[in-house]
């Protein structure tokens, strides 16, 4: 039977794959995550994903997973924030308003690849400069694409989600389940 290797440092992947059952390894890509200009989000989180796979040295009876996460609102793409006013200038420009989560994810083992893109779609509360502020101070999003969390407390700037919550929190759990499977990957029963 294969073994799952997670390529990703996000806390939150690993939650999600293990929260669902998934027994796996974690190895950290080394991948510098930039993008071209004019190159459409879905590319772009589905290449990025890819590379991370890439990045980790697989062996033999092995599935590696790699992910990767954006945000887009009106067509610009937001990652991770550089500093403190680059989270401040995503917040607010999130503010009221519904966005697209995307997450590419990439598998790869001893029976071939399987991939795809999943979207969610956010609506964001109205947020005055000093409740963003407060956010980031408590929150300190710098590792989340858009520069805010789903879950728990973090959650809290948001009004609504249309789709995968999992999606938004890095990893479309539905899908990538599917594809684990066909690769031989199985999980045990759903933990809590």
């Amino acid at each position: 039977m294969p073994t799952l290797v997670l390529a990703s440092d996000s806390p939150r992947r690993a939650l999600l794959l293990a929260t669902a059952g998934f027994t796996f390894d974690v190895q950290s890509p080394d991948v510098v995550e930039t993008i071209p200009q004019g190159e459409p989000a879905t590319e772009s989180v589905l290449r990025l994903a890819g590379l991370k796979v890439a990045a980790v040295e697989r062996s033999a009876h092995e599935v590696v997973l790699g992910a990767d996460t954006m945000v887009v609102v009106d067509g610009e793409q937001l990652g991770k924030p550089t500093d403190r006013d680059d989270a401040l200038r995503m917040l607010t420009l999130l503010s009221g308003r519904t966005h697209s989560v995307l997450t590419g994810w990439v598998t790869l083992g001893d029976d071939g690849e399987r991939f795809g893109v999943a979207e969610s779609r956010v609506t964001f509360k109205e947020l005055s400069v000093k409740v963003a502020e407060a956010y980031i101070d408590d929150a300190q999003p710098f590792d989340k694409a858009g520069a805010y969390a789903l879950q728990g407390e973090k959650g809290r700037l948001i009004e609504r989600v249309d789709g995968s919550r999992a999606n938004v929190m890095g990893l479309p759990l539905r899908d990538v389940a599917h594809a684990l499977s066909d690769l031989g990957i199985d999980r045990s029963a759903p933990h809590g």
